[in-house]
């Protein structure tokens, strides 16, 4: 039996291979999984094992967490651990697929994507769950460029695995630029937010009939709410940027535009009923660049005198918690007021990293009936392949 199980793909076997599996026996660990993402790596990995029988193993194609010994023992215990249910909702950590996380991972010589080893993997541990519990339906949701990530081979394998799972996924054929996984938040509310959803339906259970997210914007709202719409009408002076970073940002802006490129600072003029802002991320607590509430700034003045006292006083500001909870769809300026219990930082995050949330009430509105279906037929037998009831 193996105490850990590592991927090719992993930094870990990126200079010498042989050198990992020595350093691991002299560790006092009693024996490794080694696979590998595709058919190359595959066979690099059996090659491997040969060349430490009993100590090393092997699988054909086959992420660790499905090597027999292993997942026996880890669905047993996700089986004891997580309740049973008809509907999976997931979203596996995406700063390594998407473009800010991969520049980001480029340019520090870090890896990304499955290379990724405290991130990327994670997509197989919810499809140990998946695997375990063998839920009626999911749905997953990560960024855009999952899509097109490493060339569309991480998208490959993510699809590969789960239709090994018996698992069909919704508009699965549909890779165009109207693909209608890819969902974006503009429609419900006033930010440019494009992610890219996959709903499987258990092909035993015969759920998935004409399901398709191309019915999205049937439930598109009336009238989407405006910028201003979600602004408070008094905010504190903290959340306007000081001179010195609205300078650097406006500066930073004039740098990449002079170079042909899009970086800086996204302003958005809240009178306009059609701004859209940027999409917020999780780092807005750094500066707030992507997202900035104009008030007033004259750009004809601030392109001769910057530093002009007057239009100073008009600087730019960022959003605050609540305006974000509030443009991810956590609550409504007249509605339900959202408790936001920690810091503005970790607040700023957390919003960041979500979802819009109307966009995903949307999906499950168009999943109702076959939620309903699901419950029955396991209300009639038992389908839940051993979780418990």
């Amino acid at each position: 039996m193996f105490d850990i199980g590592v991927n090719l793909t992993s930094s870990q076997f990126a200079k010498d291979r042989q050198a990992v599996v020595e350093r691991a026996r002299a560790a006092g660990v009693t024996g490794m999984l080694i696979t590998g993402t595709d058919l190359a790596e595959s066979r690099e990995a059996a090659e491997l094992a040969q060349q430490h029988a009993g100590y090393c193993w092997s699988t054909a194609g086959v992420h660790p967490h499905y090597a027999s010994g292993w997942d026996e023992h880890a669905a047993e215990h996700i089986r004891q651990t997580i309740p049973a249910h008809d509907v999976l909702l997931a979203g596996f950590p995406c700063q390594p697929f998407s473009l800010a996380g991969v520049s980001k991972k480029n340019a520090l010589g870090r890896a990304h994507g499955f290379a990724c080893d405290t991130q990327g993997t994670l997509f197989f541990d919810v499809a140990r769950i998946i695997d375990a519990c063998r839920p009626a339906i999911f749905v997953l949701e990560n960024v855009k460029n999952l899509k097109s990530h490493d060339g569309g081979k991480t998208f490959r394998i993510i699809m590969q695995t789960l239709d090994e799972l018996g698992y069909d996924v919704a508009d699965s054929q549909d890779m165009g630029a109207d693909d209608p996984k890819i969902i974006d938040g503009k429609h419900f509310l006033p930010q440019h937010r494009e992610r890219i959803v996959l709903v499987g339906f258990r092909r035993d259970l015969n759920l998935k009939g004409n399901f398709t997210l191309r019915d999205i914007p049937s439930l598109y709202p009336e009238r989407r709410p405006t910028v201003a719409d979600l602004l408070e009408p008094v905010v504190d002076a903290k959340f306007i940027l000081t001179p010195v970073l609205w300078k650097y940002l406006y500066r930073y802006a004039k740098k990449h535009q002079a170079k042909g490129n899009g970086f800086g600072f996204g302003m958005v003029n809240p009178n306009d009923p059609h701004s859209v802002t940027r999409t917020l991320s999780a780092r807005y607590y750094k500066d707030g660049a992507e997202i900035l509430i104009d008030r007033g700034w004259d750009k004809a003045l601030g392109e001769t005198d910057f530093d002009d006292p007057h239009n100073q006083r008009h600087r730019p500001r960022r959003l605050t918690p609540r305006e974000c909870a509030r443009l991810m769809g956590f609550e409504t300026p007249q509605g339900y007021r959202f408790r936001i219990p920690v810091s503005d930082t970790q607040a700023y995050r957390q919003f960041g990293n979500s979802v819009v949330v109307p966009a995903f009430a949307a999906v499950a509105k168009l999943l109702a009936s076959r939620i309903r279906q699901a419950v029955a037929l396991r209300q009639g037998e038992a389908v839940n392949d051993g979780c418990p009831r």
